[in-house]
């Protein structure tokens, strides 16, 4: 009897262990040769620091690594110029933010680059005399409700009514897509695509035909993990972390927006303006994660641009997708056309059809097979 409690005891310590290790998300350095700043941090993490690399100064992978890299995740390993530059200059930001700022990231890459190689000494006059350029998505948001009124909630209620209302939206309890995507991935050229959807909160997105290797794209959240599956990223299976998982979570809760109200515990309004037309915005935020951004125009009361961010180990990475094309199903409005903007890509989502309320089967929201 004591023999088989402790071989079952065994069992469960193992299986645990298992879950465990399931569980922990992939380092960089367990993937990448020659990473000797970035260390600790996981994959998905690191793939955005590059995009924030990249965002900061206006060049693709290949420039800042080698040509060969383009086919060769080993490639990557090469040091190349550019590379010993960029250790060098995140142990300067490092040491400043340490000195002057308490560790805060308050000065990153983007801070002197601006999306330029070289950093400019010249003050510019074509920029002094100029109209301000004013980017929507820098809009800070400062009103937190007067007494009596909820503005954000005002706003929210609005966009709930526009779309069909609560009780048509409840009735919704799945979601069958199919459509077409392009992007830089896709080389500009569209393929078709296919997103499964659960109510509350699950969601899978299949891509097909990505790529030189014309290979599948996928991405699920299952309510509490998420994971990518990508001939462009360095890992068979990439679980989100961080942002990114935050991010498949707000994605999926937003193909079902009635509980939207009760996806963030602190709200806050301003105005802002996309295309030269006056937008609304209204920004979530929950402890210990950046701020979502929301954008609704007021006439219609429809939302038009979501803004959320995934921070790296250098600085907060944006992501943007924009929402047009409002169309009735069942009932409900929803956006058939999405671009989606961030440091990695940009594409092109092209609703072609919609079925509310079909079944799905459980095992597409399970982790991706290799």
């Amino acid at each position: 009897m004591f023999l088989m409690m402790f071989v079952g005891v065994l069992a469960v310590e193992s299986a645990s262990a298992q879950a465990a290790q399931q569980q922990k998300p992939l380092m960089v350095e367990d993937v990448f040769k020659n990473v000797q700043i970035l260390k600790g941090i996981p994959v998905d993490e690191f793939m955005d620091t590059m995009g924030f690399f990249a965002a900061a100064l206006s060049l693709n992978c290949t420039e800042c690594h080698t040509p060969e890299s383009e086919n060769s995740w080993a490639k990557y390993a090469d040091d190349t110029p550019l590379k010993q530059t960029a250790r060098r200059m995140m142990q300067m930001v490092t040491a400043i933010n340490k000195q002057h700022f308490a560790g805060a990231r308050a000065v990153t890459c983007y801070t002197c680059h601006h999306g330029t190689q070289r950093p400019k000494a010249v003050p510019s006059l074509v920029i002094q005399y100029s109209a301000p350029l004013e980017d929507p998505n820098e809009v800070d948001p400062n009103e937190v409700g007067v007494t009596g009124q909820d503005p954000a909630g005002l706003i929210l209620d609005k966009y709930i009514q526009a779309i069909g209302g609560a009780a048509r939206l409840a009735s919704v309890t799945s979601l069958a897509v199919k459509g077409t995507y392009s992007g830089y991935d896709t080389y500009h050229q569209k393929v078709a695509m296919e997103i499964y959807a659960q109510a509350p909160d699950r969601a899978a997105t299949i891509v097909h035909e990505v790529g030189p290797t014309k290979a599948d794209s996928v991405k699920v959240y299952d309510g509490r993990a998420g994971w990518i599956v990508s001939g462009n990223k360095p890992v068979p299976v990439m679980p989100l972390t961080g942002g990114n998982l935050a991010g498949a979570k707000l994605d999926a809760n937003l193909l079902f927006p009635a509980q939207i109200k009760q996806a963030f515990t602190q709200w806050r309004t301003g105005t802002a303006a996309i295309d030269d037309h006056d937008v609304q915005v209204v920004q979530g935020a929950n402890a210990g994660q950046p701020p979502v951004k929301l954008y609704f125009d007021p006439n219609s009361g429809l939302l038009v641009r979501l803004v959320r961010y995934s921070d790296t180990a250098i600085g907060p990475v944006p992501t943007q997708i924009d929402y047009s094309d409002y169309r009735d199903v069942s009932g409900v409005k929803i956006p058939f056309r999405w671009t989606v903007t961030w440091t990695d890509n940009q594409t092109f989502i092209q609703l072609t059809e919609v079925r509310p309320n079909v079944p799905i089967d459980a095992s597409r929201f399970a982790r991706p097979a290799q």
